[in-house]
């Protein structure tokens, strides 16, 4: 069989075979905000993702300094002034992705749209940057949880793309990631000491160097701390507040009942953030209401 002939012949298996694969929801940017960067076998594409978080700037408490600034960076971004790459970076649970989230739904009508792309297609950045520069829409590529094993060195395509020349001819595309840590990549203390050898590696540090410097690419970065218990009650007091208006329901927000099972919930998860205190009032209006409903159904 020659080789002209093999082509007609693998075409068909191609087609055969990806009959069977899950079709994608197309993206049409004028009514979809958000997709997914999907990557299969044999080619990758945009997928519509039509359940967006309805979360807005309002609900997002005590990040006032982080909302601020990167309003403000989205803001230049859509007027087609300078604007940065964004890391967000810190302890979990405390509004980054959620932030990003708001920024979508607070700019859908100034024609901002969102991709997400996985750690592991960071590779393809270029590709989805040159289909993006296609359409009259300014986009954030999304990556969430950025983080890379100390031997994982795929950090380096997402470095390289970076500090190269896309991002200085794609005039409609920014990446926003956000991280628990500050520059990506573990680090030790060996690594430290090691740099401090005079019979070791000549420029030793070099290393250290190499493995923080992706962080560098992002020209801002957003931190993100813990909250106080105030802070926390406060943020408690919003969500609970909000899905009792949604529910028909009315509480006391000063209760003492309420705030100290508040306060149990996060001792129990060891964590005083965001997330958690949208759980907690799920769960407090929601065992509630679940009550109202079965009082009046008796």
């Amino acid at each position: 069989m020659s080789k002209n002939d093999q082509n007609p012949l693998l075409d068909g298996v191609l087609t055969r075979v990806m009959a069977f694969l899950p079709k994608p929801t197309e993206v049409d940017w004028n009514t979809d905000v958000a997709a997914l960067w999907r990557e299969y076998r044999w080619h990758a594409e945009f997928s519509a993702y039509r359940s967006v978080d309805e979360v807005k700037l309002d609900d997002l408490l005590h990040i006032d300094e982080q909302k601020t600034k990167l309003m403000t960076n989205t803001e230049q971004f859509l007027l087609g002034l300078p604007a940065n790459n964004v890391l967000l970076w810190g302890a979990r649970g405390t509004g980054k992705s959620s932030l990003i989230h708001a920024l979508l739904n607070q700019f859908t009508e100034q024609k901002l749209r969102l991709v997400e792309v996985r750690k592991e297609d960071l590779a393809k950045l270029i590709d989805i940057v040159a289909l993006l520069a296609q359409d009259p829409f300014k986009f954030i590529v999304f990556c969430d949880d950025l983080s890379f094993d100390a031997e994982d060195s795929s950090y380096k395509a997402l470095k390289s793309a970076l500090e190269g020349s896309i991002f200085k001819t794609a005039e409609n595309v920014l990446i926003y990631a956000t991280s628990n840590r500050r520059h990506l990549v573990p680090e030790y203390m060996s690594e430290n000491l090691r740099a401090q050898m005079i019979d070791g590696e000549l420029h030793e540090g070099e290393a250290v160097e190499e493995k923080i410097s992706l962080s560098d690419r992002f020209g801002l970065w957003l931190s993100f701390y813990p909250f106080r218990q105030d802070a926390y009650l406060d943020v408690v007091s919003h969500w609970v507040a909000k899905l009792a208006l949604q529910h028909g329901l009315d509480f006391d927000l000063e209760d003492v009942t309420l705030r100290a099972a508040a306060l149990r919930w996060a001792l129990a998860r060891g964590v005083r953030n965001g997330r958690t205190a949208q759980y907690f009032a799920r769960d407090w209006v929601g065992a509630q209401a679940l009550i109202t409903k079965k009082q009046g159904s008796l």
